[in-house]
């Protein structure tokens, strides 16, 4: 039990340096208003019984929100995202080469289509 627990943990934060992990907990507790939305309809397992983490450590990256279970990492791109496209998408392929899974949504879309966003999120947990 304990050899799967560390390949558990390795998987959870791949090896997210002490300085991710502090930035973290201040972004859990500077969330901004899409995050706090998308997080009321996604926390305490209310999607297909699955476990969602927030603001989590991955590498020299921290994830929005993030399911082990599903390898799905959920990201909300808000204005700044918008000149930092490549950054993003290297930033996908790496995730995706870890074998994960990236779905993103924009501000607009957690603030005006949440139903069409858990509606996307629901497909990929069922994959």
């Amino acid at each position: 039990m304990v050899h799967s627990r560390i390949i558990t943990e390795a998987k959870q934060n791949l090896g997210a340096s002490y300085n991710i992990k502090s930035k973290d907990r201040e972004l859990r507790k500077n969330m901004t208003e899409p995050e706090k939305i998308l997080w009321s309809y996604i926390r305490k397992r209310q999607q297909h019984g699955m476990y969602f983490r927030r603001q989590h450590p991955y590498g020299i990256y921290i994830l929005d929100f993030y399911c082990f279970e599903a390898n799905l990492v959920i990201e909300i791109d808000g204005m700044i995202h918008l000149n930092q496209r490549e950054y993003d998408t290297e930033r996908t392929k790496y995730l995706e080469s870890s074998g994960l899974r990236v779905i993103r949504f924009n501000n607009n879309d957690i603030e005006n289509r949440i139903k069409w966003v858990l509606d996307k999120i629901n497909l990929y947990l069922n994959k």
